[in-house]
């Protein structure tokens, strides 16, 4: 976990460095260096980001389906998570993610998503994350850049 101190309150990300499996369409994979990344000033989400030879791609998507997608299939839209066996019968964390402009399929060492959320949750709990969003405030800056 990282700490950066802020003359308000101090905010805590966590961060992970792994290697991912790129899965072709033939079911080839491709190592891939990925950060994934919590912050609590966006609570309900986790960035992946895939650092390929074009640059950076980045995805953020709802941490639920991460949390989820460790024991069952979850997501519905463009990004779904499930628990697999890779060719060797290790356990691994499928992640689909898809857009206009392509898809990819991932797959991640279980015990490396595992470490992450178990780090992530212990930061902000399940459930918890309500608390640490200013609806109030998010409503007045919507209604402000209305009138």
């Amino acid at each position: 976990m990282e700490q950066h101190i802020n003359t308000k309150r101090v905010v805590t990300t966590v961060t992970k460095t792994l290697t991912l499996d790129l899965i072709d369409a033939t079911g080839a994979a491709t190592p891939l260096d990925t950060e994934l990344s919590y912050n609590p000033a966006d609570p309900f989400a986790v960035t992946a980001t895939f650092l390929t030879v074009a640059g950076e791609v980045r995805w953020t998507f709802g941490r639920d389906l991460l949390i989820g997608g460790l024991y069952e299939p979850t997501g519905d839209g463009d990004v779904h998570v499930w628990p697999c066996l890779d060719t060797d019968a290790h356990s691994v964390v499928m992640i689909e993610l898809c857009s206009p402009d392509g898809e990819a399929l991932v797959q991640a060492r279980t015990s490396d998503i595992t470490a992450f959320v178990t780090e992530m949750t212990q930061l902000v709990a399940p459930g918890a994350e309500t608390h640490l969003v200013d609806i109030d405030g998010a409503i007045a800056a919507i209604l402000a850049e209305a009138a």
